[in-house]
């Protein structure tokens, strides 16, 4: 409960897991051509957008998971753009927010009268 003496902090968790959000879902194309391409090189296969290369890790062919994981790096000609459009309204939402935050608080808490 807030009252007059005691008024609401300002939501940073809540700003920072909102922007934590979008770059996860921004970058992770960026991250799944990245492992993909470490674990092709750890193994020594093969690896293009062009076809399916065999890549045995454990006995087991995984090529076409590295495959599908590299090709996924397209994804990010939608997520770069999305991203920088989300988080420029994530800044907006933020700064906005901050103004008007303040603002309430300046008027809970008018300054001392002058002596």
């Amino acid at each position: 409960m807030t009252t007059a003496t005691h008024p609401r902090k300002f939501p940073w968790l809540v700003y920072g897991l909102a922007l934590f959000l979008i770059a996860a879902v921004t970058l992770a194309p960026i991250g799944c051509v990245i492992v993909a391409s470490a674990v092709s090189n750890h193994y020594g296969c093969a690896l293009d957008e062009g076809s399916v290369h065999p890549c045995v890790i454990g006995g087991t062919d995984r090529g076409e998971t590295l495959y599908t994981m590299f090709v996924l790096g397209w994804f990010m000609l939608l997520t770069l753009p999305a991203g920088a459009v989300a988080a420029g309204g994530w800044l907006l939402v933020l700064l906005l927010h901050r103004a008007s935050w303040r603002k309430r608080r300046a008027q809970m808490n008018p300054p001392p009268l002058p002596v």
